[in-house]
């Protein structure tokens, strides 16, 4: 497997902060490669042998504006005992969220933030979104745990938010024996 010639926005590129615009149908070659190639990345950053040959930090998701394309599109790429699932996520519009609240115990990352952060990011434990696949064809999802905190995480890229925004600085653990650690 080749690594994909893609280039990650570091946090302080104001691309990030920007409202990604809808995507429109049908997409172009170059959207279609880029979800091929934003794919290709995550799957070899969670693999062992390419992280350490290419130097990569594992992720589960990349948004379209963090490789410069401000169109709202963000993909998931899921570790399963069978291999890869991937998720390919176009204009997606939140449906329903459940009042549980989770986080990720030793913090969430993200692949444009190459720092130690403290702090927690309350998600919702369950989220119902619809959303469109590369073709265009609109889908309805529910996901639930890791896999919505990951959809929240990348639907807050699409609306120029990134994950340190929602931790507190004055109190990084702010209402944590509110939520479920997972």
């Amino acid at each position: 497997m080749e690594l994909p010639k893609i280039k990650i926005l570091e946090e302080f590129d104001k691309r990030l902060r920007e409202v990604s615009k809808e995507a429109t149908f049908p997409l172009t070659d170059k959207d279609k490669q880029m979800i091929q190639d934003m794919i290709t990345y995550l799957k070899m950053s969670q693999i062992k042998e390419y992280e350490e040959k290419y130097h990569l930090r594992a992720g589960m998701g990349l948004s379209a504006v963090q490789v410069g394309v401000l169109k709202r599109i963000f993909v998931i790429v899921e570790e399963t005992d069978d291999g890869f699932k991937d998720y390919i996520v176009i204009n997606p519009k939140l449906l329903s969220h459940s009042e549980e609240q989770i986080y990720v115990g030793e913090g969430e990352g993200c692949l444009s933030i190459n720092r130690p952060v403290e702090g927690i990011v309350p998600r919702y434990a369950r989220i119902t979104i619809e959303a469109y696949d590369e073709n265009g064809k609109k889908y309805q999802i529910r996901v639930r745990e890791d896999i919505a905190i990951a959809f929240q995480h990348e639907i807050d890229h699409l609306n120029g938010i990134l994950f340190v925004d929602k931790i507190d600085p004055k109190n990084p653990y702010k209402d944590q024996d509110k939520m479920r650690e997972i």
